[in-house]
């Protein structure tokens, strides 16, 4: 038995971009930061950062286009995708992806109302890539 499962809760680096290919598949794909505090060995407080690259695909790619912004927190939960790819340059490229099965939209977007931006998240999970795309009056938020 084997386990790929990773769970990220982070702030998106930057809007999604979206990619439409010919088989008529989308997929959008962002990076979202992860920020961990801790003390060194001197006592002093200390933050790291890491940057994961997140892939979505589907109904919910076009989702997450539409609503994810720069900025925006975010719960990713997908598995972890490792490629080879050829660079500009001719040579070997690595990259490390979260393919995302479920996208949980955190907190409120920009400029959200009296309750301070804070709401319910919007849960897309696996079921979500085969729901129809829903208007502005349908989204929870």
């Amino acid at each position: 038995m084997s386990v790929n499962k990773a769970i990220l809760v982070g702030n998106l680096g930057r809007d999604p971009e979206v990619r439409y290919l010919p088989s008529g598949q989308t997929k959008a794909s962002f990076s979202i930061a992860t920020t961990e505090s801790f003390n060194d060995r001197s006592g002093q407080k200390q933050e790291r950062t890491e940057w994961h690259n997140i892939v979505v695909w589907g109904k919910l790619a076009e989702v997450c286009a539409q609503y994810l912004k720069k900025g925006r927190q975010v719960y990713i939960e997908g598995r972890i995708s490792n490629r080879q790819f050829e660079g500009k340059d001719g040579g070997k490229r690595f990259i490390s992806e979260i393919v995302a099965q479920t996208v949980q939209f955190l907190g409120g977007r920009a400029g959200a109302g009296a309750n301070g931006g804070m709401e319910e998240p919007a849960d897309f999970g696996p079921g979500a890539g085969s729901a129809p795309v829903m208007d502005d009056e349908d989204i929870p938020f």
